[in-house]
């Protein structure tokens, strides 16, 4: 199967191209198909005419967002959008992801796929708007992956690496830390994610629609930190704080774990958070090659 890859070089896009075993992968650098373009977007999809589409690429530096929101609005809804015209235009499908920062965190238990979205900040309402503008463009081609919380070996370069790999670096510097605690969310690997991503679209049941792909299970950051270094065998002193949600006067979500409900009925199930952060740590920072 021939597949349009879009951000081969981010933590998820990466692990898709090191995972696949099976099928003709194009993955373009940005300066062969930038989605800030999308006369230059549509030709080169059109001429490489892909039978399906993943997009991995985001604006997904959450603070950034409240400042850079045209940018924003152009890469997670708008540009979604246009691929969306595309793949209906070609016959092919859009497989395109979101995030559980759609969600407010009220609900406080696992978000499933056909709960309503309702965003605190710019970013999760331009994840949301690409859904919708995604789903109602092109109903019958695209698939919405909502995750969370991803981290991975290539780290996420616009953030400055991920959660992990930030912390691993906070207990180098410092052996006294705050972490907050009040934030429940479903951490997941990209390496899982990736394998789950394939399987999905190999899958003969996929139908177009909303997905959860996490790894199972849900905890705090505080919890999340609390076993990196346990791991690591990393001496810290952790002190769980309370922020009730709030980032420089931006909300973030209590509550926004998801549950796999949909792949997981077509056989589809992540490890568990647990198990995941484990192998990770062996990978990039126990037993490297």
């Amino acid at each position: 199967m021939k597949i349009l890859l879009i951000g081969k070089t981010g933590q998820l896009g990466s692990d898709i191209l090191r995972n696949n075993n099976k099928h003709e992968i194009c993955a373009p650098d940005r300066s062969e198909l930038d989605l800030n373009n999308s006369i230059a977007t549509s030709d080169f999809i059109k001429e490489v005419k892909p039978k399906i589409v993943i997009n991995t690429a985001a604006f997904h530096n959450v603070l950034l967002c409240e400042k850079e929101y045209d940018q924003a609005f152009r890469i997670n809804c708008l540009a979604v959008r246009d691929l969306a015209c595309i793949c209906k235009e070609m016959g092919s499908w859009l497989v395109t992801f979101s995030s559980d920062y759609v969600f407010n965190g009220k609900k406080m238990s696992a978000y499933l796929e056909d709960d309503i979205p309702s965003p605190l900040q710019i970013y999760g309402i331009t994840r949301a708007a690409g859904e919708f503008a995604a789903m109602s463009t092109a109903p019958q081609n695209t698939v919405i992956i909502r995750t969370c919380g991803l981290y991975g070996i290539s780290g996420a370069k616009s953030k400055g690496g991920n959660f992990v790999d930030k912390r691993i670096n906070d207990a180098k510097i410092n052996k006294r830390l705050e972490i907050s605690c009040e934030q429940i969310v479903s951490p997941t690997y990209t390496q899982d994610l990736s394998l789950a991503v394939l399987s999905l679209i190999e899958n003969p049941k996929l139908e177009c629609g909303i997905y959860h792909l996490v790894n199972e299970g849900s905890c705090s950051w505080f919890d999340f930190t609390k076993a990196i270094y346990g791991i690591m065998g990393m001496e810290v002193e952790l002190t769980a704080v309370d922020r009730h949600g709030l980032d420089s006067g931006m909300r973030r979500p209590l509550y926004s774990a998801l549950a796999n409900a949909k792949a997981k009925r077509m056989g589809i199930v992540l490890p568990h958070w647990e198990d995941a952060i484990k192998r990770y740590l062996q990978e990039k920072y126990l037993f490297p090659d």
